[in-house]
């Protein structure tokens, strides 16, 4: 079961549209399953779309009015949505998609990757932001991450992998107990089936992503995604020219960070500093 999801601002507004998708699907005699298959997307992704749980992208909904002879019914409906939909809250959309990945990539120079965080170290990074949050607004992150965490769990793991910049380890957020406790959480999750952890040691001269932290998806259907957050937002990339940069630049970065063995063997010299 997937964790709870949040409910978007602009859920009304994509509910009729899914309403209006699901009636002309229905009219045109065709189950979700069916339709999925005909415009090669995930049969999750029409579900979602019908269920106002995931906005429908311009670019599907041509795609879906040409295929269901709608004569640009679903196209005009998209372009006319009410501003907040022009801007997608991406990082909803995001999390969404991380629950239905099949593979992640995650490069982080700040702080230990949300998926990896403990409940104290998640805290503590929440009480640092400004303007400052209030305790109940932090319990509430606090919870959204900590749920993210089902995709390390799963029945049938999914391939991930983390490169994560050596000062990250070294940044004592929250107290000493925090800190060790976030670090002996990352050398317990280096041994789950699917996880590969490596640290990017500060030794390195130079590598290829020192204009900031990203994250790769692989969706069910096959699609290849990247995600970017900023100080004042965040960015989902589809455009496939821009997928592929990030792409080189995270395969070099494995070849350059610390392999899974060695990185743990510096989780573990940093546990007897303690």
């Amino acid at each position: 079961m997937h964790p709870r999801k949040r409910q978007r601002k602009n859920a009304s507004a994509m509910k009729l549209v899914g309403a209006q998708l699901a009636m002309f699907r229905e009219a045109a005699g065709l189950t979700q399953r069916e339709l999925a298959s005909l415009i090669n997307v995930n049969l999750e992704t029409i579900a979602s779309i019908e269920q106002g749980r995931r906005p429908l992208k311009p670019d599907l909904a041509v795609q879906l009015d040409r295929l269901l002879e709608t004569k640009r019914a679903l196209e005009t409906a998209v372009a006319n949505m009410p501003e907040i939909d022009l801007i997608p809250a991406w990082a909803e959309q995001y999390m969404d998609l991380e629950r239905e990945a099949i593979a992640l990539s995650s490069y982080q120079n700040q702080v230990v990757p949300g998926q990896l965080q403990t409940e104290n170290y998640a805290r503590a990074v929440f009480r640092s932001r400004i303007p400052i949050l209030d305790e109940d607004e932090i319990t509430k992150r606090v919870a959204t991450r900590i749920e993210r965490q089902e995709i390390l769990q799963r029945k049938n793991p999914m391939s991930i992998s983390f490169v994560i910049w050596q000062p990250v380890l070294m940044l004592r957020l929250g107290d000493g107990e925090t800190h060790t406790g976030q670090i002996r959480h990352l050398r317990a999750c280096a041994e789950l089936p699917g996880v590969s952890i490596q640290v990017m040691p500060l030794d390195r001269g130079a590598h290829p992503a020192l204009d900031g932290p990203f994250i790769l998806l692989e969706t069910p259907d096959h699609q290849y995604l990247a995600y970017a957050e900023t100080q004042r937002g965040s960015q989902l990339i589809s455009d496939l020219d821009e997928v592929s940069i990030l792409a080189q630049r995270y395969a070099m970065l494995r070849t350059q960070a610390l392999n899974q063995e060695d990185t743990v063997g510096l989780l573990d010299r940093l546990l007897g500093e303690q």
